[in-house]
């Protein structure tokens, strides 16, 4: 997504974007980068739910604070979740309601992958586990392909997965789909329910990617990147490129990402406490 943006940035912004991966933990390596840098406009981050939510929510050796060390400046955009199974799934129970029957039936048979402890798969099950009174036996792995693979594989069998790399082995039927975060029905999964639309609200949580400055960032500077990404937001290739990764627009205030990002942080530390999840 930061590669999306700084493409076609330098057209409304009037200088380049240069960007730095920073892996490690999470995202949270180049988050603790961005909470230590000079508030001048020159040093920007993209900010995920796992970096400015469930990560400090579930990991204490985090060193950063989501909701003061940095300066949201705009959401970018957010890609749906897709809860899914291996084929290998009791074939009685893929509609959502025998679904959730299955697991009731039998408390931590089942098995989720996730991309690691305190990542968004991760923290989305422990909520879908809460307010479902379902258990299911975690098995962490070392990122989200992993992950994915070991499902798509049988041998985990189900899992919380970002959609657009789900999508492939969906339609190759190498996975089921059971229900969808998103706001709306996605695309070719139309017959597939939201967890808005079987009354699991708190659970139809998207993945998002926004960009967030320092502590500190003067107001003209939020401002001034603000509009260049708005702008930049609104061009024909810029809005297909976002498309092509099965994501949707949101291009909100500052304002209204940082009330995004003390909500999201405040859902997962509550997570964190009511199932007991420590790292």
């Amino acid at each position: 997504m930061a590669r999306v943006i700084a493409e076609k940035i330098p057209l409304y912004l009037g200088q380049r974007l240069v960007v730095d991966n920073r892996g490690g933990a999470g995202g949270v390596t180049g988050a603790e980068m961005l909470a230590k840098a000079v508030p001048d406009g020159y040093t920007l981050g993209v900010a995920t739910v796992s970096t400015i939510a469930t990560a400090p929510a579930m990991d204490p050796k985090v060193t950063y604070s989501p909701t003061a060390d940095f300066t949201p400046i705009i959401n970018i955009a957010a890609t749906p979740n897709v809860l899914v199974v291996h084929p290998s799934f009791p074939a009685n129970a893929r509609d959502f309601k025998a679904f959730i029957a299955e697991l009731q039936r039998r408390p931590d048979h089942y098995s989720f992958a996730s991309s690691g402890e305190g990542g968004l798969g991760h923290m989305l099950m422990a909520l879908f586990q809460s307010k479902t009174g379902t258990s299911l036996l975690h098995i962490p792995y070392n990122g989200g392909g992993p992950a994915l693979q070991a499902v798509v594989g049988g041998h985990v069998p189900v899992m919380i997965a970002n959609l657009p790399t789900a999508l492939p082995h969906i339609k190759a039927k190498r996975l089921v789909p059971i229900a969808v975060a998103a706001d709306e029905g996605v695309g070719t999964l139309l017959e597939i329910p939201t967890f808005e639309q079987l009354r699991l609200p708190e659970v139809n949580r998207l993945a998002f990617y926004g960009i967030c400055g320092p502590k500190g960032l003067p107001r003209p500077i939020v401002d001034r990147l603000h509009a260049a990404v708005k702008r930049t937001l609104a061009d024909s290739q810029v809005l297909e490129a976002i498309a092509n990764t099965g994501s949707v627009v949101i291009g909100n205030s500052p304002e209204q990402f940082r009330d995004q990002i003390r909500v999201e942080f405040e859902t997962y530390k509550k997570v964190v406490q009511t199932q007991k999840l420590r790292r």
